[in-house]
């Protein structure tokens, strides 16, 4: 089974969840897709991206000993889909201890980039707040960040950014 193929079939949630269920089927099938996601080529990659986002929310294990690789690779991700899926799985996995720091440095960036998407910045100040767990040093610069992003912001962004400084206890 040829797992570009079967991705150039459809985008639709519906589509998506049938191809996730295919890898569910077949497990060895989600390595070849993650093989397409790290590729970064255009739409391929994104719809494999949003396959791995629905396959590892169902079941982490299939991500799991993927996530160094994922936070070396998608700083270099420029599409809006590839960074917002990636940023969604980072944010309900554990984190690998070792690539905080390299995490941190993207999510920041991301944050304070006026182009980038709400959901981008959402991602990147939820999964900030869990490094800022592990590293209670970062909690004044991630407030500082949050309210920055705040004045500007969305209502999501408003919403997420007063959510989590109530959290960080900065409010």
């Amino acid at each position: 089974m040829n797992i570009k193929d079967l991705l150039y079939e459809g985008h639709t949630r519906a589509y998506t969840d049938f191809v996730a269920n295919i890898i569910f089927d077949h497990p060895p099938l989600f390595l070849n897709l993650w093989e397409v996601f790290m590729a970064n080529e255009e739409s391929v990659s994104r719809r494999a991206a949003w396959v791995i986002d629905v396959c590892s929310e169902e079941k982490p294990e299939l991500i799991i000993p993927l996530l160094t690789a994922l936070i070396e690779t998608f700083p270099g991700f420029t599409h809006d889909g590839m960074k917002r899926h990636s940023l969604r799985i980072l944010a309900r996995s554990p984190l690998p201890a070792e690539k905080l720091g390299e995490l941190a440095s993207t999510c920041f960036d991301w944050l304070m980039q006026r182009e980038e998407s709400v959901a981008t910045k959402m991602y990147c100040m939820e999964i900030l707040y869990r490094i800022s767990e592990i590293e209670p040093d970062l909690k004044p610069e991630l407030a500082d960040s949050i309210r920055m992003q705040m004045v500007e912001g969305t209502p999501g962004i408003r919403s997420c950014g007063n959510r989590l400084l109530n959290k960080l206890g900065r409010k």
